[in-house]
């Protein structure tokens, strides 16, 4: 036998050592397995304290029976809302930081936000504070201009609100049309 099919046929012959500490194995992907749903519960329970500690926020308006004719419409993602000028302080009361996709119409009266399997909601133009083009919103990051945020009054507090159509392109029109209205511009949610 030449040495090549030797060493072939004792590579066919070798086999795997078997497991002979099951217990051993068992427990430590139990053991994984308990500490990811910890981290899990955890995250989640952080989640909840976030959303006590703004209990404060009152409920979100709904759209008006007549909102009046659609000036501009917008399909895409609603990727979360943070405290204005505060891109990393993500809003969760009342379903805010939910992202989901969502459907926008902007009319004199404000704009509608459709966002199927979440809380819809609407802000009335009076609240309306400005419309500009960002790069990132708590925990989204995109190209810069990429998102398109609107800041709105809520109660007492200032809020960012960004989205992303599925078309870039429509960014630019929506904060001509929001910034346009005739409403108070603050600077606040423009601060970095």
């Amino acid at each position: 036998m030449t040495p090549l099919i030797a060493i072939a046929a004792q590579a066919a012959d070798q086999k795997s050592a078997e497991v002979t500490d099951w217990a051993g194995r068992i427990g430590w992907v139990v053991g994984l397995l308990l500490f990811v749903a910890f981290v899990y519960w955890l995250m989640r329970q952080g989640w909840k304290w976030r959303g006590s500690l703004q209990s404060d926020l009152p409920e979100l308006p709904t759209a008006p029976q007549e909102p009046g004719a659609a000036r501009l419409t917008l399909s895409g993602r609603y990727h979360g809302s943070t405290t204005a000028g505060q891109w990393l302080d993500r809003i969760v009361a009342h379903g805010l930081g939910t992202r989901s996709r969502v459907e926008l119409t902007l009319t004199d009266a404000g704009i509608e936000v459709v966002r199927p399997g979440a809380n819809d909601f609407f802000v009335p133009a009076d609240a309306l504070r400005e419309a500009r083009l960002d790069k990132g919103i708590a925990g989204k990051v995109l190209a810069e201009g990429g998102l398109l945020i609107v800041t709105w009054a809520h109660g007492d507090k200032l809020l960012d609100s960004g989205f992303r159509s599925d078309r870039a392109a429509e960014h630019t029109a929506w904060v001509e049309a929001v910034n346009s209205m005739n409403h108070t511009i603050t600077t606040e949610g423009i601060a970095r």
